[in-house]
């Protein structure tokens, strides 16, 4: 007879999960500067579209600390289910929206539901041993942005035949998602009970909790850097190529096809067997290596074709994302992943509120001498995570893991 393992039957629930939920977040990519001149009755999209994007990061940064909080007394499943049948039902909202500030609402709703994914990631740390965590973070990750190359794909084409047509389909995604949730996932938290703190409904008071614990906080540091380092690419990828390198929009495409590919292909076979082999800290070292390589050599490139040889280099330093979300969870203990994982997502969304706005004037002021500055910038700040890792104090807790 064969054995059932629930674990990895989980673990696959989970995976699918964040799949579908990321072909969601992708599908309306492609049509949000249509629809926002469509309902604000304007050409001229000015602050919208910034605002439009930021709100979400702002209000996943407010909010994945409290479903994290939440979810380590009530448990994963609850939270994953509410927040699942809610995005269904705003993405509908947001597909009927009358106006502009309707739709900010419903962007504000999805910001929140979205923050699910720190209860996601609490959920594998539950049902993961300690020393296969970076190999799963990183299939996680793998599985994020498999979806999110197929979404944008998705919500173009559906865009061409209704404006609002990718907001149903990523509400009928989300339908998808939490039917099978109730069906399948069970719980993972074994320990939740008690009270709720009252700090964990304040995202600064959750920041607040992550300091008592002094093994955290360099390798906070060292998540927020990254992070911020992170948001280069997404920032002035398409910018660069068009400007450096006379991309047109089929090369633009192209390439974030070819980022994204590589991404998962990196995240999903190599963050693993790599951690598994020399252990997170060194893995974390090399890609923060690799990725300081990419990031220096594209700054000097002169040729198009350069940019796509980097792109594997790129997709290594991304493995450093699974290792150090490995060295994290591995600080607290089962009963505090979900709080640690919805300050680890909160930090990311600032980060990503931050970083574009901080590269992008710092690339507009330098394009017209030095358009690479930006890149050596995040060179820069990622290289910065390395006396963090190579401190004594980092070494004596490495011998401890």
């Amino acid at each position: 007879m064969i054995k059932f393992d629930r674990s990895k039957a989980a673990f696959g629930l989970i995976l699918t999960t964040v799949a579908l939920d990321a072909v969601g977040i992708g599908l309306v990519m492609p049509i949000i500067p249509r629809l926002l001149r469509e309902v604000g009755h304007t050409g001229d999209l000015g602050w919208r579209f910034g605002a439009f994007l930021g709100l979400y990061a702002l209000m996943q940064f407010l909010c994945a600390p409290v479903l994290g909080a939440i979810s380590d007394k009530v448990g994963r499943r609850p939270v994953l289910l509410v927040s699942l049948a809610g995005a269904a039902i705003d993405y509908v909202f947001m597909a009927l929206a009358p106006s502009l500030w309707w739709l900010f609402v419903g962007r504000a709703i999805a910001g929140v539901t979205g923050a699910n994914m720190a209860v996601a990631q609490a959920y594998i740390a539950d049902i993961t041993p300690e020393a296969q965590r970076t190999r799963r973070f990183g299939l996680f990750s793998a599985m994020f942005g498999v979806g999110f190359i197929l979404g944008p794909v998705m919500g173009g084409f559906l865009g061409e035949v209704w404006t609002r047509a990718p907001f149903l389909a990523a509400a009928a995604l989300n339908g998808l998602n939490f039917l099978l949730a109730v069906l399948v996932l069970p719980e993972s938290h074994e320990k939740r009970g008690g009270t709720i703190d009252r700090a964990a409904f304040n995202p600064f008071a959750s920041l607040r909790w992550a300091t008592a614990f002094p093994a955290l906080l360099p390798l906070m540091a060292a998540f927020v850097l990254l992070a911020i380092t992170g948001e280069v690419g997404g920032t002035i990828w398409v910018l660069y190529g068009e400007d450096k390198f006379a991309w047109d929009p089929w090369t633009v495409g192209f390439s974030l096809a070819g980022f994204g590919v590589f991404t998962a292909l990196a995240q999903a076979f190599v963050a693993g067997p790599v951690a598994e082999r020399f252990g997170e800290r060194k893995t974390l070292a090399m890609a923060i290596v690799c990725d300081a390589f990419a990031y220096g050599a594209i700054a000097l490139a002169n040729k198009g074709w350069m940019a796509f040889a980097l792109l594997p280099f790129f997709c290594l330093g991304g493995i450093g994302h699974a290792a150090i979300a490995s060295l994290l969870s591995a600080q607290v203990g089962e009963d505090q992943q979900g709080r640690l994982q919805g300050v680890m997502a909160s930090l990311a969304s600032l980060a990503s509120v931050i970083g574009p706005v901080v590269f992008a004037q710092v690339y507009f002021a330098s394009r017209g001498v030095f358009p690479g500055l930006v890149w050596a910038v995040g060179a820069g700040l990622g290289l910065l995570c390395l006396p963090i890792l190579l401190s004594k104090s980092q070494g004596k807790l490495a011998q401890q893991d």
